[in-house]
């Protein structure tokens, strides 16, 4: 009761500075560890300064914006950092603050360039350490940067071999760089070691590690064309009836699992009719998670030309977003504004409104290519891009087209759709060596799958064609 650093470290882990703002429950818990933290005697004056640091995170929590005490905290580890050259831990510290603090939106990479800097030299000679390792991989976990961490990813799960998040962790990268074996390799471990875990402390329910490195492992089957094997892990979810804490990662997981089974193998009919996750889990309010659901039953339903469920959810999907407007939670409230532009387009398409489509379509992808993601997600449940590619398509634009999948696949290397819409977009403007191109990249992707998907059987009656 005496160490102060130890109030220290519980106000840091009532803070999950990269994922979202603390509950009412946290904040009080946080601000009470820091104020006994205060009220000790006998601080040195560096743990006053570490506790002075994380107090920026607590102080007037119920006035002050997020991002704001996000700021000023990673200006105190700035000073502390400097003040302190030698200390690794307040260097590891600033860095992961600084990348907690960066705004999505900002496509220079500022803040999280400069952390991995640090992190990188640190590397160096403390190969072994976790966080600078763990903190290396959200540091890079951006298109054009996540080549950097690839190294770094390998490594982290050897050094904590027994823990979930470890062995999630690396898939990030492999997300990012589309090494669809790996990444299934990464995540079949840590909802292992999840499991594990939950039983050996007897947890009242699935451990929210094992939902979150899910929803990874089913969006890399589903690349590869292993849709038994995502299927099992979507009936899996359903048979789920509690998850011990239902927190943003867990909730979105829960919604994306089967919208983004349903929806990237086309399922139309089975995307109109998803559950809400509100009917099975006691849940705070999830704007984000819910919006998704109801994004792939309007996408379900206006592929089956049933456009009157399709406006209804429609009209809770803006209730989705206005909500978020009000919270003032701009990412989240950006991330709905794409799925509402890409559903009011396809609803506008199938109405025969083709122009106005194109254009709300356009502006979906624009704002999609313009704002990052969350660690929450391994990716978007179907990317705005690929949609845009696909409406293109159908109104016999494919030069257009192959343009718009091209630009997704840099971004998104490797996807199933993206090669396949490629392809067909290739073939239909005539260039037909880079339809063979793009036929053969989806083949080899799938080459240790049993998959019967139709876009396969294409590819190969395609290649078989050209050689004769």
């Amino acid at each position: 009761p005496e160490c102060a650093m130890a109030y220290w470290g519980v106000a840091m882990c009532k803070f999950y500075s990269l994922w979202r703002p603390p509950t009412i429950k946290q904040f009080n818990e946080g601000a009470s560890a820091v104020k006994i933290a205060r009220s000790i005697s006998h601080k040195s004056e560096k743990e006053t300064d570490y506790i002075e640091a994380v107090a920026e995170l607590y102080t007037n929590w119920n006035e002050v914006k997020h991002n704001i005490r996000m700021n000023n905290y990673t200006n105190a580890m700035e000073k502390i950092h400097l003040k302190y050259p030698d200390d690794i831990e307040a260097a590891i510290f600033y860095s992961y603050a600084l990348v907690a603090a960066a705004e999505l939106t900002d496509k220079t990479y500022k803040n999280q360039l400069k952390a991995a800097a640090i992190l990188k030299s640190l590397f160096v000679n403390q190969p072994n350490h976790p966080g600078i390792t763990h903190y290396i991989i959200h540091s890079f976990d951006y298109p054009g940067l996540a080549n950097q961490a690839l190294d770094a990813a390998r490594r982290y799960a050897t050094i904590a071999p027994a823990s979930a998040h470890a062995q999630h962790m690396p898939s990030h990268i492999f997300t990012r760089l589309g090494l669809w074996d790996e990444s299934i390799k990464s995540n079949k471990k840590a909802t292992a070691a999840a499991k594990c875990y939950a039983e050996q402390v007897t947890m009242d329910g699935h451990w929210d590690e094992e939902i979150h490195g899910t929803d990874y492992l089913v969006y890399a089957y589903l690349q590869v064309g292993k849709i038994d094997e995502a299927r099992k892990l979507v009936n899996y979810l359903k048979s789920i009836d509690k998850i011990s804490q239902v927190e943003r990662k867990a909730a979105y997981a829960s919604a994306s699992i089967p919208a983004r089974f349903y929806l990237e193998t086309r399922q139309w009919t089975e995307a109109s009719k998803l559950e809400m996750i509100s009917n099975r889990y006691t849940t705070e309010k999830f704007p984000w998670p819910n919006g998704i659901t109801h994004f792939a039953r309007i996408l379900g339903a206006v592929h089956t030309n049933n456009l009157e469920p399709a406006r209804e959810d429609f009209k809770l999907l803006e209730a989705c977003h206005q909500y978020l407007v009000k919270r003032q939670d701009n990412y989240m409230a950006n991330q709905v504004e794409i799925m509402v532009k890409a559903s009011e387009a396809w609803i506008e398409f199938y109405k025969g409104n083709h122009e106005q489509a194109v254009a709300l379509m356009k502006a979906s992808a624009e704002l999609e290519l313009n704002t990052e993601k969350q660690p929450t997600t391994p990716g978007e449940v179907l990317p705005a891009q690929e949609l845009l590619g696909d409406m293109l398509l159908e109104l016999n634009n494919p030069t257009e087209a192959l343009e718009t999948y091209e630009l997704n696949l840099k971004i998104r290397p490797n996807r199933f759709n993206g090669i396949y819409g490629a392809a067909v977009a290739a073939k239909q403007s005539g260039d037909f060596d880079k339809a063979a191109l793009y036929f053969n990249q989806l083949i080899e992707l799938t080459k240790d799958s049993n998959s019967e998907r139709p876009e396969l059987i294409e590819a190969k009656d395609y290649i078989n064609q050209k050689v004769i």
